[in-house]
């Protein structure tokens, strides 16, 4: 996946440009991007802050924290239950 040669936070700094009234045609020709590109950051970031987007990026992080834990226990429990049913 391509990296965006912007930050979450520049982002959310252009998109508060259009909120205070300045045209989107503007914004995409100074900003150097398109009009489909500003519309798809709208529909993912519109309505964030910095700080809700950073406590949005740390539930993620600990999101895929939990499920690597989950799925390591998971199998953990099925090699024990294997043991177990050979045991028997």
């Amino acid at each position: 996946m391509k990296k965006s040669r912007f930050t979450e936070s520049q982002i959310i700094a252009i998109l508060k440009k259009q909120e205070s009234g300045v045209s989107v045609k503007d914004i995409c020709r100074e900003s150097g991007i398109s009009d489909q590109t500003f519309y798809k950051w709208k529909s993912k970031y519109g309505g964030l802050d910095s700080s809700q987007l950073k406590r949005v990026k740390e539930l993620e992080e600990e999101n895929s924290r939990l499920n690597r834990m989950y799925a390591e226990m998971s199998m953990i429990n099925d090699a024990l239950k294997s043991v177990i049913e050979k045991k028997l």
